[in-house]
């Protein structure tokens, strides 16, 4: 009988290092977890001390770093929930990464908070209540209520994937608070009017603009024998357009009130779109060359411009969604040095800060989930057509923030992706370009008769899913009312507790 080989290893101690390695294991997995939430409460105890700097030796100081840590959670949410319709198309255009799509994104959200959100700030802050009409203290904790009911509004909603409007989140949240303090009164009536008018026509406006950049993109470009020599001409254009109209935009931000006259604004935008023209032209040319004639070259051809959208997209929505977070803020710290509310005093800057760095904070740190959402969920979405929706939508939003209008980017961005997908099942059925397009590319083409059932069920098929739209209006109409109602409960908790 052969003697056993002799067993070198010891299998208890293989075992209890299985078990250590399966208990590292679980622990690093918990820990990635966790890893999100403490970096959210260190950016918190970041902003109050930020803003215990600029307040520690005036009166209320305690009031505005508690609001401070409430705007940088609020900022965070709206970065979790809001954002990802700035870089959701492109994303799911799958013109550049999860990765990338974050990091140009927190950019130029703060660019565009820092450098164009002021007025959309004057509107929340001091023009839907009447602060003549509410006592400075009582200001200031309604302000807190607002805060902190429409960051918990905006919590729930991301946690439910539901892109929700955060305007209309602070917006109900300000007038819920006013009216639990002291009724319908302060309320600015006709402000709210205007505002929430172009709620109604902002996503129609983004929505028909994407429908008709899609509708020139098809006939100039998609739909041509040679689709790669016409890209080769139009998409210069197209960069030349978004970049002039962006310059033009700037100079207006950025200059001394009346220096400049309008036509000479325009003619700047004009040159730099003509430079920008020249400059884009041969990158892409070089771009197009060995590129087949087929769809798929056209989603490189879009690429370049679709990534400078969703950046634009980005600033657009700094500027106008900023004051979500900040604008009950600086109605706050303003009103605890003695400031009147309502006159040209813009924000103070460190306010504008934590606004700016608490949205990219919340994209960076919660926001790929609704990215997902909104750029591959509702419609199929390639560069071309994300292209439409993110410059039509980066349109509207700074056209509303040029005239202090906050309206909700998640409205016009869905709207535009909506536009976009019902244009498309139209010009499906009814294209004759692209009707003739097909029969020349097909062999042989044969039209169905109407009562071929064939007909019906290409009728039957939609290019949208209508369930995502109902469940975005059905998201949109309580979101008014739930962060209203949930604002007078917490003044109410508020003004009993520590008033």
């Amino acid at each position: 009988m052969a003697d056993r080989p002799t067993v070198l290893q010891k299998r208890t101690l293989d075992k209890d290092l299985d078990r250590l390695m399966q208990v590292e294991d679980a622990s690093k997995y918990v820990s990635r977890k966790l890893m999100a939430p403490g970096i959210s409460l260190i950016f918190l105890g970041l902003a109050m001390l930020f803003a215990a700097v600029y307040v520690f030796d005036r009166p209320g100081a305690g009031l505005v770093i508690a609001a401070a840590a409430i705007a940088a959670y609020m900022a965070m949410n709206i970065g979790a929930n809001d954002v990802t319709n700035n870089v959701g198309a492109a994303v799911g255009a799958r013109a550049m990464t999860m990765g990338q799509a974050l990091v140009i994104a927190a950019i130029f959200e703060i660019l565009g908070a820092t450098i164009g959100g002021g007025e959309v700030v004057k509107t929340i802050s001091s023009s839907i209540l009447d602060a003549r009409q509410i006592p400075a203290g009582m200001l200031a904790w309604i302000m807190m209520a607002a805060l902190m009911a429409a960051a918990l509004w905006i919590n729930l909603a991301t946690w439910l994937n539901a892109p929700v409007s955060t305007t209309h989140s602070i917006v109900g949240a300000v007038i819920g608070a006013g009216v639990g303090a002291l009724g319908p009164g302060p309320v600015n009536w006709r402000v709210l009017a205007e505002i929430s008018s172009s709620w109604v026509t902002s996503p129609l406006i983004g929505g028909v603009l994407a429908a008709g950049m899609l509708y020139l993109v098809k006939t100039f470009i998609i739909y041509r024998q040679d689709k790669v020599a016409a890209a080769k001409r139009w998409v210069p254009v197209l960069i030349a357009i978004m970049v002039g109209t962006f310059t033009a935009y700037m100079v207006l931000q950025l200059e001394t009130r009346g220096a400049f006259p309008a036509l000479y604004v325009a003619l700047f935008g004009v040159v730099v779109g003509c430079v920008t023209w020249l400059i884009a032209r041969p990158l892409v040319h070089r771009k197009a060359e060995g590129l087949e004639n087929r769809n798929s070259s056209l989603r490189v051809l879009f690429q370049l411009p679709l990534i400078g959208s969703a950046a634009l997209l980005s600033f657009a929505h700094g500027a106008n969604d900023v004051s979500n977070a900040v604008g009950p803020l600086s109605a706050i710290v303003r009103v605890s040095v003695g400031q009147q509310l309502g006159d040209e005093a813009g924000p103070p800057v460190w306010v504008m800060l934590i606004g700016a760095l608490g949205i990219s904070v919340g994209l960076l740190l919660f926001g790929p989930r609704l990215i997902r959402l909104v750029g591959e969920q509702i419609t199929k979405l390639n560069p071309m057509r994300a292209y439409c929706v993110a410059l039509s939508t980066a349109f509207t939003v700074i056209i509303a923030s040029w005239f202090g209008l906050p309206v909700s980017t998640t409205h016009i961005a869905v709207g535009a992706v909506f536009g976009v997908g019902f244009f498309r099942e139209w010009y499906t059925r009814n294209s004759k370009r692209r009707i003739e397009y097909m029969r020349r590319k097909a062999e042989v083409w044969m039209l169905k008769e109407p009562d071929d059932p064939n007909t019906h069920e290409v009728r039957r098929r939609y290019l949208v899913r209508r369930s995502h739209f109902m469940t975005i209006i059905a998201a949109w109409v309580i979101t008014v009312p739930a962060s209203a109602a949930l604002a007078a409960l917490i003044y109410w908790a508020m003004f009993a507790l520590f008033v």
